[in-house]
């Protein structure tokens, strides 16, 4: 697994990727908090982060896919899949590995814009005057909101050779979880299915956790659903091996 992750990260950072999505993330994210109208700290008057962390998963449904739509898609299109399928290599060694360098480089993208709390930490008055709890709470919930749909764009990825057609299942799949869930129960209105799929959102989910109270239920149900993609591409990559 070790030398899958190390691999996937080198062949990042040795392209252009890591860093055209890094500056891309930090660019959008930075005009939505400082410069947007509306939407920027300074118009807004009030020390908060509730611009960025309302508007950082739409960026992520984007470029997340962006990014895992390559991992296996690529391996099949140049036959380096079926190589390394030859290889006493576990599956999961293969699936897991690729998964965590994933989302360490999602990871690496957030990471710098911790700078902005401290920044708007220094901006309050008095200073200090920020919800940390709520702040700690929204970076647990987008650091797994971000490990969800890693997964499903890995096995978005695994099921054929074409990036583009795993970034659109990606995107499509992240879309439908964050809003549609929610969309639909609406739609229902009240019952049973209705409570469902709004609990079921990854919205429901990540505004939870930014309340600033770290659930474990919210917890449990974001690494379940990542374990679900991550089987379910351990089940394709396992078809494609026989």
């Amino acid at each position: 697994m070790l030398a899958v992750f190390n691999k996937e990260i080198g062949s990042f950072f040795n392209s252009l990727i890591a860093y055209i999505v890094m500056a891309v993330f930090l660019i959008a994210i930075g005009l939505i908090v400082w410069v947007f109208p509306e939407s920027n700290v300074l118009d807004y008057g009030y020390a908060d982060l509730g611009s960025f962390f309302s508007l950082a998963p739409y960026v992520l449904i984007f470029l997340i896919p962006a990014i895992t739509m390559r991992s296996l898609a690529e391996e099949s299109r140049t036959g380096t899949l079926e190589l390394l399928l030859t290889k006493p290599l576990r599956n999961a060694d293969l699936v897991i590995g690729k998964f965590l360098a994933n989302w360490a480089l999602v990871l690496l993208t957030l990471l710098p814009t911790v700078i902005y709390y401290f920044s708007i930490y220094q901006l309050g008055n008095p200073e200090g005057n920020i919800d940390s709890a709520s702040v700690f709470g929204s970076y647990i919930g987008l650091l797994l909101f971000s490990g969800v749909v890693v997964s499903m764009g890995i096995w978005s990825s695994s099921l054929n050779d074409n990036q583009i057609v795993a970034f659109i299942l990606g995107v499509f799949l992240a879309f439908i979880w964050y809003i549609g869930f929610g969309a639909l129960s609406s739609l229902l209105g009240t019952g049973i299915f209705a409570q469902l799929f709004s609990w079921a959102s990854l919205d429901a989910q990540y505004q939870a956790l930014g309340k600033g109270v770290v659930d474990s239920r919210n917890v449990v149900y974001l690494f379940s659903m990542m374990a679900l993609f991550i089987f379910l591409t351990l089940w394709r990559v396992e078809t494609l091996r026989k």
